[in-house]
């Protein structure tokens, strides 16, 4: 007959077990949390590395993202695997006896660059023996800080300082082009195409429904002889946009071709696209 008398005594062991478990999981998180205070009270108002900059706060992804360096996975490979998107990271791994003791002299004597950079808003922790990974993030979150009417401003000034010089697009060389006016009907189908990228994360002159630039402006209203679209993606400003059309041959062709005499420009912004910010150019002849 089999004695059953060990099977309380084995409850008891696993208990002792989930609860030794529950335990240094706790004990690790209030190191995470230690380290996190730390941070912060550097770079509170009045701190070693004071900034004008809101606290950090803790990322589930980016703790993740910190154990992932710990088992050697390249930074970029385990942002990736966390699904973690960010616009800007700085990790700081501290090796040694005793860092809790010093970790706030070690940060503050070494990394109050980082930990003071107002952008880097969020946090992830991990720590293994005697070392801390710490990374600091800023997430995702594209963004042009310009009204309407700013970027109108901006855009027609840049293209038409552009087409003020001779320029040489690929194998094609321009000579000085005509300034050009500001279109709203242009800006307007260009605003609807730029929306649509942004909305359904993707990127091409075709519009989801198979629409053409020229067919496009058509719906808006715009009557045309000639008619031009250039697009960009992931630009935060209208410096950058330029710029990358202008280093593309086939879209600087189409910014310097002087027969062009009105234009319009839009951007739309999504968090959730690859991009983030999509721009369309219109470029058009009246008729």
């Amino acid at each position: 007959m089999n004695d059953e008398r060990p099977l309380p005594l084995m409850k008891t062991i696993l208990k002792i077990a989930l609860f030794a478990l529950v335990a240094a999981s706790q004990c690790v998180q209030a190191r995470s949390d230690d380290v996190l205070r730390i941070v912060n009270r550097l770079r509170a108002p009045g701190g070693a590395c004071a900034s004008a900059a809101p606290l950090v706060v803790a990322h589930d992804a980016l703790n993740a993202t910190a154990a992932r360096l710990a088992r050697g996975e390249s930074l970029d490979a385990a942002l990736k695997s966390e699904g973690y998107r960010m616009s800007e990271v700085y990790v700081i791994t501290l090796a040694g006896e005793g860092l809790h003791a010093q970790l706030e002299t070690l940060l503050a004597g070494r990394y109050c660059a980082q930990i003071s950079t107002p952008t880097l808003s969020a946090i992830g922790v991990h720590e293994d023996s005697n070392q801390i990974w710490i990374v600091l993030a800023a997430p995702f979150a594209p963004k042009v800080d310009m009204t309407r009417q700013q970027i109108t401003e901006r855009m027609l000034t840049l293209v038409n300082q552009a087409r003020a010089q001779t320029r040489r697009c690929g194998d094609q060389t321009f000579g000085t082009a005509r300034s050009l006016k500001w279109n709203e009907t242009l800006e307007n189908a260009a605003s609807l195409h730029a929306t649509d990228m942004a909305a359904n994360n993707y990127f091409s002159h075709t519009g989801r429904d198979g629409s053409t630039s020229a067919q496009r402006v058509t719906r808006s209203g715009y009557r045309y002889r000639m008619i031009g679209e250039n697009i960009a993606a992931g630009y935060m400003s209208p410096e950058q946009t330029v710029a990358g059309w202008l280093k593309s041959p086939a879209h600087c062709a189409n910014l310097m071709n002087g027969m062009y005499t009105e234009m319009g420009v839009a951007l739309a912004i999504s968090a959730t696209s690859t991009m983030g910010v999509y721009w369309v150019q219109l470029l058009g002849i009246p008729k």
